[in-house]
């Protein structure tokens, strides 16, 4: 089980990443534009780098929802690899099986 301070830390990113994805991507489009003149695009860089860092899409880490494992985590089920193959062996999973050959 993964601390819990780090998955608030984490959730916290979440809810930031959404409050800022809108002004985030209206600054980075005014940066991508090629028509910006030299002083909006150095205002929309200094916008920009004052909004807070977990504010960034890339900083969210991808976590086990029950365990809060950070790594081997799988993108179908939002579980581990350890907690999938438990649920997969006791059943809950339906469709999934344990392979063997």
């Amino acid at each position: 089980m993964a601390k819990k301070s780090s998955i608030a830390r984490n959730l916290k990113r979440m809810r930031l990443v959404k409050k800022f994805s809108a002004r985030r991507k209206a600054l980075k489009a005014t940066l991508v534009d090629s028509k910006t003149n030299d002083g909006d695009f150095f205002a929309a860089q200094k916008m920009l780098a004052k909004l807070p860092r977990n504010s960034s899409k890339v900083r969210v880490r991808n976590r086990c929802s029950i365990t809060g494992r950070p790594r081997a985590v799988h993108s179908r089920f939002g579980v581990s690899r350890l907690v999938l193959r438990e649920l997969v062996a006791s059943g809950f999973i339906p469709g999934v099986i344990k392979s063997s050959w």
